[in-house]
């Protein structure tokens, strides 16, 4: 009965108990979050386990942009190897641990806006599907554009060897890399669906955000020049455009909102000087 009650407390279905005032007791936001990331927790270890099947098209998938980078540096030379007995198991699990943090990813966004969901009013939880559909993609989107610039990246960090040097790539250190650059551009891309969030919150206003638009936007480019691996112009640019104009859409539904908040309260459009009825 015991062992029940501790799983219970773990892994049962979180609950949002609501006080007086409407709001939860900080004990309960503390079990419903510590109940999350155990659902989050097991969820890795079972993608990490089925990823363990396929590493030999995850190593392919991993290993094309090297690839594709050493075709373009034809005076260059460079090797890739693994250091230590351990190497290629420590390659085998940090490969797969990163398959399955990208394949479990709706599962974990999805957490963190439940998680976030009972602090919002209750016709405010229908975006809860919206943002579930929203969140995910531009996630993978971030990933794949990732994926496709790191080649040039790589290329470059590689070219500054000087000629009749050999590059020795270690496989760990390359496939930290690998894992950085694809997680800062997933990332990266989730950011303008947060700044909603907040905004849906009610802790981040549309007029805001505009009033602090070219703020934000260098702040933006300073993000990518500094979260980019590679720390070139190229993939600097690919990552902060599309973060520019993800966050023009986050301004524009957020001010759309605010107007709707606006239209829905009861005394919109009256004057603070005007007299009460009563």
């Amino acid at each position: 009965m015991a062992l029940r009650g501790i799983v219970g407390l773990f892994v049962g279905k979180p609950h949002h108990p609501v006080g007086p005032d409407g709001r939860m007791a900080l004990s309960d936001h503390l079990r419903e979050l510590r109940a999350r990331i155990l659902k989050v927790a097991l969820t890795l270890l079972v993608a990490l386990v089925v990823a363990l099947f396929f590493f030999d098209q995850l190593f392919d998938l991993v290993y094309g942009p090297y690839e594709e980078a050493v075709a373009r540096l034809e005076d260059k030379q460079t090797l890739a190897t693994t250091t230590g007995a351990g190497g290629g198991l420590m390659l085998y699990l940090k490969l797969c641990g990163f398959a399955a943090l990208v394949a479990t990813a709706p599962v974990w966004l999805y957490q963190i806006w439940a998680f976030i969901m009972p602090g919002l009013h209750a016709h405010e939880r229908k975006w809860t599907r919206v943002f579930g559909a929203v969140a995910t993609p531009l996630f993978l989107l971030g990933i794949w554009i990732g994926y496709v610039t790191l080649p040039k990246g790589l290329e470059i960090l590689i070219g500054f060897n000087p000629d009749g040097i050999t590059n020795i790539l270690e496989f760990s250190g390359y496939l930290q890399f690998f894992t950085r650059t694809m997680l800062v551009f997933g990332i990266a891309f989730e950011i303008p669906v947060f700044v909603v969030l907040l905004n849906l919150a009610g802790v981040v206003k549309g007029r805001q955000l505009a009033d602090h638009r070219p703020w934000i936007i260098v702040g933006l480019f300073v993000f990518a020049a500094v979260a980019t691996p590679s720390a070139d112009p190229f993939t600097m640019t690919f990552m902060a455009v599309p973060m520019v104009l993800l966050f023009f859409v986050a301004e524009i539904i957020a001010r759309w909102n605010d107007k709707r908040r606006a239209r829905n309260k009861p005394y919109a459009g009256l004057s603070p000087d005007e007299a009460s009825q009563l």
